[in-house]
Formats: C-alpha cells, sequence, structure tokens
C-alpha cells in the first residue's frame, strides 16, 4: 500500500518516528509521499526523505509547496527559493504541494489565489503534479485551475466533495484522497461519492499526523492505520479487495511516477 499523504516530518513524530515508520511496514505500508507544507520545513524533509532506505521502513518520497495554513508570514522569496530546490531536485521531488485554497482561514483570499496561481505556474514549469488542499473553495480551485491552464493532474487531497465536484476533478486529470473521512457513517455524502466515482480516480491517504480515524479521535493519527482506512473502502466499493488494492497502487505510481 502507498500513503498518498502523510506529514511525517512534523514535531509530533519527532519522539518516535522510526518506530512508527516501521509499524506502518509491518503494517503493510510500503511506500509514503510526504507534502512539504512551509519554507522552514523544506530542507528538513528533504533530508528525511533521502536518507539511505531500510529495508525494515517504508519508502519516503517528498513534495515541496506553500500550504495556505502557513502563508501569514509569506515573502515573495519563498517562492523563489521553492523554484529553487524543484530545479535541484528535479530526478526526486514528486510534485508541488501541498497546495491549496481554505475558505476558513483569516488568510486574504485574493492573496492565497494569487500564491496558489504561482505555485501552479511552478509545478507546470517544472512538469510536475499537485496536491491540493480545500476547504469551501471548491470552485475557487476549479476557476484557478482553468485560468492557470493546468493540465498535469494531481490529487485533491481529502476529498470531501460531491459527485459533480469529483466528476469535474476527475475531467481535468486529478485523483481523489481518501482517508479517514470515510470511517466515520456521518460522512455519508463523500462515503458515496467515493463509492460511485471510477476506482482509478482514487488514492489511499492518512493525513498523518492529522484527521484521525473514527475511534481515534483526540489522537494522533498514524501511517499504519492506512489499512483501516483501505478496509472502510473496500467495504464501500463492488470490486473485489484485490482488484482496489491493486488498481490504488497503480494510479499512485502512475500520478507520481513511482
Amino acid at each position: 500500500m502507498i500513503d498518498s499523504h502523510c506529514h511525517l516530518d512534523f514535531e509530533a513524530f519527532d519522539a518516535d518516528r522510526q518506530q512508527v515508520l516501521k509499524k506502518a511496514k509491518e503494517a503493510g505500508v510500503d511506500q509514503i509521499i510526504v507534502p512539504g507544507v512551509r519554507k522552514c520545513q523544506w530542507q528538513g524533509l528533504i533530508a528525511l526523505c533521502l536518507q539511505q532506505p531500510e529495508e525494515n521502513i517504508p519508502r519516503l518520497h517528498f513534495a515541496l509547496g506553500l500550504h495556505p495554513y502557513f502563508l501569514e508570514n509569506f515573502h515573495p522569496a519563498d517562492l523563489r527559493q521553492l523554484a529553487r530546490l524543484l530545479d535541484q531536485h528535479r530526478d526526486s521531488v514528486l510534485a508541488v504541494g501541498e497546495i491549496g485554497l481554505d475558505g476558513h482561514l483569516q488568510v486574504d483570499m485574493s492573496f492565497q489565489q494569487r500564491v496558489f496561481a504561482a505555485q501552479l505556474r511552478l509545478a507546470k514549469r517544472f512538469t510536475l503534479p499537485v496536491i491540493i488542499h480545500h476547504r469551501k473553495s471548491h470552485h475557487l480551485i476549479m476557476q484557478c485551475l482553468k485560468e492557470s491552464q493546468f493540465a498535469l493532474g494531481g490529487v485533491i487531497h481529502a476529498f470531501s466533495g460531491s459527485l459533480e465536484q469529483a466528476k469535474r476533478y476527475i475531467e481535468l486529470g486529478f485523483k481523489l484522497g481518501v482517508g479517514g473521512t470515510i470511517t466515520y457513517p456521518r460522512a455519508a455524502k463523500t462515503r458515496q461519492t467515493l463509492a460511485d466515482v471510477p476506482l482509478s480516480a482514487l488514492l489511499l491517504e492518512t493525513d498523518a499526523p492529522d484527521m484521525p480515524l473514527m475511534g481515534r479521535q483526540g489522537r494522533r493519527n498514524s501511517p499504519e492505520y492506512l489499512p483501516v482506512v483501505f478496509d472502510v473502502l473496500c467495504s464501500l466499493r463492488a470490486e473485489s479487495k484485490e482488484l482496489i488494492a491493486k488498481t490504488l497502487e497503480e494510479n499512485a505510481k502512475a500520478l507520481f511516477r513511482l
């Protein structure tokens, strides 16, 4: 299994990161993609993912981006640094992300849109897919993708929109991130949407240490729980468990060129 979105570089894992990785491997997680969220963490993230791989932990990959949560101290030089790192690590960086738009933040939306559009331009420049964060912003993200004529695809992280929104993203070449949200029966709309879209449009993710599964509210999430997300997805879909596992892995490998 591939965890397509896990923030292993966050300080929540500083005390026991290697143990977390070993448990994830034992649970069947073979590869993990770690998105970057702010400039001050990029170098540490790159070092973490480029360290000598060990057989008893998943292989780690990185993406680099500026998340809307951390734009309060944004400086235009951040985008120049991002471009330098994308250029320097052309052979190892998988995507531009985590980027996006968040309607719940106090950060001015027009400013968020400018930074988002700038990062879409960088993704086009370096021929990379994007990892997109959304909250109350699907219509604005769609608008930005179309205005940017972005055609390299990516993943809509923690997708929780309608079937119609899902179809629009899929038409634009995007996958939908499937995480802990589907373990909550109250997320009926999201569960139904992810049951109805083509299997070829889905990726597994944990968003650890965030987005805890049902029954683990208030506790740190971990990539070792990815099989739980997988099992719930299988319970919602008509295909066989074997086909779902095979297709999800193929989806991640194709999108991120693993």
